[in-house]
């Protein structure tokens, strides 16, 4: 006789944002390159969907390339943007059919004109899909957005279009790249590190953190649940007397 599946816990996050860490070390534990690392971390990225839909999470975002992971080796950074743009291209008639709005966070305009040109392309294909907003930070860093919102917002001062007193924040969230969704819930990090490694800085202020003590290619629709049951449990004052 085949086991039930558990129910889901009543209180679920409307959005889930999650730091893939351990690839490297899930790879290095074995003796195998790094590369299958990222390749097997694309296989739970893929698992990791697939349960949002299941679990009817409205909103994902996965960090996956920082700002600064430019200061890894060369050829390991090469090799992640091949492996990328080899993904969004696979991905596109899935995230289609599935419902998926993809969208990219991050200084865009930085990447390799291939990876820019693949990004346009996913988010134009599925920009009326509803099931699950997915989106993938990619040269991102959150002290980087915060700049460049504020940058925004000092040239509009200059410019006379905005005062000082009306800088508020709504002001500083109708800049970052999340504009319109969300707040994260939940932050979920594997690979036994408890920090959020300049990931969604400003939204992340009322955030619960769960960290996990797996790599992320060991992620599964398991663990998933195991973090949004601890999430279930957390009662969420944002300040207020309990």
């Amino acid at each position: 006789m085949s086991k039930s599946t558990p129910p889901l816990p009543e209180n679920l996050p409307r959005h889930v944002a999650i730091v893939m860490d351990g690839n490297r070390r899930w790879a290095k534990k074995r003796f195998l390159p790094k590369l299958e690392g990222h390749r097997q971390g694309v296989k739970a990225v893929r698992r990791t969907i697939e349960a949002c839909l299941e679990f009817k999470i409205p909103t994902l975002t996965l960090y996956t390339f920082s700002a600064e992971n430019w200061n890894r080796p060369e050829e390991e950074v090469s090799a992640l943007m091949n492996l990328l743009a080899l993904h969004l291209k696979r991905e596109v008639d899935e995230l289609v059919k599935e419902g998926v709005r993809f969208r990219a966070l991050g200084r865009l305009h930085e990447l390799p004109p291939k990876i820019r040109d693949l990004v346009r392309d996913l988010e134009q294909k599925t920009t009326h899909n509803t099931d699950l907003n997915f989106n993938i930070a990619l040269n991102y860093g959150g002290r980087q957005e915060l700049i460049d919102a504020a940058r925004s917002i000092a040239q509009d001062v200059a410019n006379g279009d905005l005062s000082l007193d009306a800088i508020d924040d709504a002001q500083i969230s109708n800049r970052l790249t999340t504009v319109g969704q969300p707040d994260p819930d939940l932050m979920i990090r594997t690979g036994g590190e408890q920090r959020v490694s300049n990931f969604l800085l400003w939204q992340v202020a009322y955030t619960e953190l769960v960290f996990l003590p797996i790599f992320w290619p060991e992620f599964d629709r398991k663990y998933f649940l195991s973090a949004l049951e601890e999430f279930s449990r957390r009662e969420r004052r944002f300040g207020a007397a309990s």
